[in-house]
């Protein structure tokens, strides 16, 4: 990369079945010029996350991406000049910056971090994914000790924290994830009472073994056939709070799914809430406390997936979507 140069990766085709590294280019630009109210920021890392397939879909809670542009996502960035009062050169943020190098960006779509160490805390536990977490399981799932919370996609950047607030907050917890060295991390590393292998069989089975007493909490990250399963052993009253569908995005739409939810939330008395993390902005500085406190006392632990180089990126999103990671995968740039 010459000096002046933006490197970027461009979304040149939306697939219809699965996303694939062909799906993008790396492309060389000029260098960005901030406007007035806008802020130019070098990109040091990257997040990635399932809903970057689903905005490809169409207009979710942003805009679509379209062919030809720069692949959105948020990014953890520092800022090298500003036109914008309030940011000076040398404060971190975190904002859409999309996939590349440097990006000029509005002021008002930015939200300023401390400088703490490590880094990448700013984008995984006290990021979008800590606090996902955090929102969707408390103010959400509303959680009582004693009870039984289930959580799938539990060893991806969300749900392995999901399962360790329940625990800190006095719930058992079941976690399904796939494969057995994921779920063999879950309850020896991170705590998690049970972990389900939705890889090795029928997931219903292995639940009813899992939550013997019925599920009180259910954190759904992926929707499909997990959620039916988890539906029909929800116990009287419970709560599902629902994050994601990750096995609908990636490929065309399943025609399987949650049979029967009409019924079921009527006869159990269910409470089904989707949610995003913004919806909880007010709350955002006790949450913070709340995952410091915990990661400080050694309640909370952090797994991370670093991947070097924004040109790996598009990689990295297809392995993600595959399942690949273990903990909030990144890109550095």
């Amino acid at each position: 990369m010459t000096a002046g140069t933006n490197r970027q990766i461009l979304l040149i085709e939306k697939p219809t079945g699965k996303l694939a590294p062909e799906h993008f280019k790396l492309h060389d630009a000029p260098m960005p010029e901030p406007d007035d109210g806008e802020v130019l920021l070098r990109v040091l890392y990257i997040s990635l996350d399932a809903a970057n397939r689903a905005w490809m879909h169409g207009a979710t809670y942003r805009s679509a991406i379209e062919t030809n542009t720069v692949m959105a996502g948020g990014g953890l960035a520092e800022v090298v000049s500003s036109r914008a009062a309030g940011f000076a050169p040398g404060d971190l943020v975190f904002g859409d910056t999309g996939w590349q190098t440097f990006a000029a960006v509005a002021a008002g779509h930015l939200t300023k971090l401390p400088r703490l160490e490590p880094l990448t805390y700013l984008l995984s536990v006290y990021g979008i994914a800590g606090l996902t977490a955090y929102f969707g399981l408390i103010n959400v799932g509303k959680p009582k000790a004693g009870e039984t919370v289930v959580v799938s996609a539990a060893a991806g950047s969300v749900g392995s924290l999901v399962g360790q607030i329940a625990k800190i907050k006095g719930c058992r917890v079941v976690g399904i994830a796939g494969g057995a060295d994921k779920c063999r991390w879950l309850t020896s590393e991170l705590g998690f009472d049970a972990a389900v292998d939705y890889k090795a069989g029928p997931v219903f089975k292995a639940l009813k073994a899992a939550a013997p007493q019925g599920i009180d909490v259910y954190f759904d990250n992926v929707g499909g056939d997990i959620l039916e399963a988890c539906l029909f052993q929800m116990n009287q009253f419970g709560r599902i709070a629902c994050c994601g569908a990750v096995s609908q995005y990636d490929g065309p739409p399943s025609a399987t799914g949650p049979r029967g939810v009409p019924g079921l939330i009527v006869v159990k008395r269910l409470t089904m809430q989707g949610f995003i993390v913004m919806d909880f902005d007010a709350q955002r500085p006790q949450a913070l406390a709340d995952l410091q406190a915990w990661v400080k006392a050694g309640k909370l632990k952090v797994q991370e997936d670093i991947i070097d180089g924004l040109a790996n990126a598009p990689r990295a999103l297809v392995g993600l979507l595959a399942g690949d990671n273990r903990g909030k995968r990144m890109v550095k740039v």
